[in-house]
């Protein structure tokens, strides 16, 4: 593990949000509201000081309840947010799939929204071209890809978006909630895809709300709490803190019911 070149540094970073304290109806009231210096904001630090380092092919599961700050440093080391303070270094070629089909195009069908959105992920007409009937197999839409986008359910959109970004090798896999899309059969069939990967080194950022599933996927783990990374390490021994720590808040609710 030591000889592994790192991957993914994450250097002391912190995310500040200024929530507004005041509602506001619409812009132009926004923009009174600026001009007149009425608007005030409460300060919200969604990350905290969060610093880890992962070598080439290390597979980290993050956990943590709603709120804790998963997404948000996820999209922070994926580029989508620009920390407050710190910084973040990744090596390689970064696929996020934090939401997956989040570029597509209702009024397209799914054939053209993988061209729209394969070409939103970098990719080339050409490598789309020779990827296609791989995407659509592996979406298991059928007849359904050459049907306009506002006639899918919320799955079809996941399973065709999954299927699109996965089809290149990265080099850092960043996944977030998104192996829990479609049924059991195309959610095992996902995390099988994934897990493929393994052989060629890819690096993993892992969120789900499943332990076993983190536990199946990664080696290494974190838990965050209030945007602070309070444990990290094996990922058995991890889980298991985390376990420890969902059963005591659940014999609080108890209690306070």
């Amino acid at each position: 593990m030591s000889q592994q070149k790192t991957a993914l540094k994450v250097n002391h970073v912190s995310m500040k949000f200024n929530m507004s304290q005041e509602k506001v109806d619409n812009i132009k009231e926004y923009f009174i509201k600026i001009v007149k210096k009425e608007l005030s904001y409460q300060e919200f630090w969604a990350l905290n000081d969060v610093n880890f380092e992962l070598k080439r092919g290390e597979h980290l599961g993050i956990l943590g309840l709603n709120g804790a700050g998963k997404s948000t440093l996820l999209k922070v080391i994926s580029g989508v947010l620009k920390p407050t303070r710190g910084n973040v270094v990744t090596k390689g070629k970064v696929v996020p799939l934090l939401e997956l089909g989040a570029g597509f195009d209702k009024q397209y069908t799914g054939a053209e929204n993988i061209y729209l959105y394969g070409a939103m992920l970098g990719y080339t007409k050409k490598f789309i071209d020779e990827k296609y009937d791989e995407i659509v197999e592996f979406s298991e839409l059928g007849d359904f890809i050459n049907v306009p986008m506002k006639n899918y359910s919320s799955g079809m959109r996941a399973r065709l978006g999954f299927s699109i970004a996965t089809v290149v090798k990265p080099d850092i896999l960043i996944l977030d909630e998104v192996l829990s899309v479609g049924d059991a059969s195309f959610r095992q069939k996902s995390e099988e895809r994934v897990k493929s990967m393994f052989d060629e080194g890819v690096t993993v950022l892992f969120v789900s709300h499943s332990l076993e599933q983190v536990k199946r996927i990664c080696d290494k783990a974190i838990i965050l709490e209030h945007g602070t990374i309070i444990a990290k390490g094996d990922v058995e021994e991890v889980a298991e803190i985390y376990q420890t720590k969902i059963k005591r808040k659940k014999k609080r609710k108890k209690k306070a019911e």
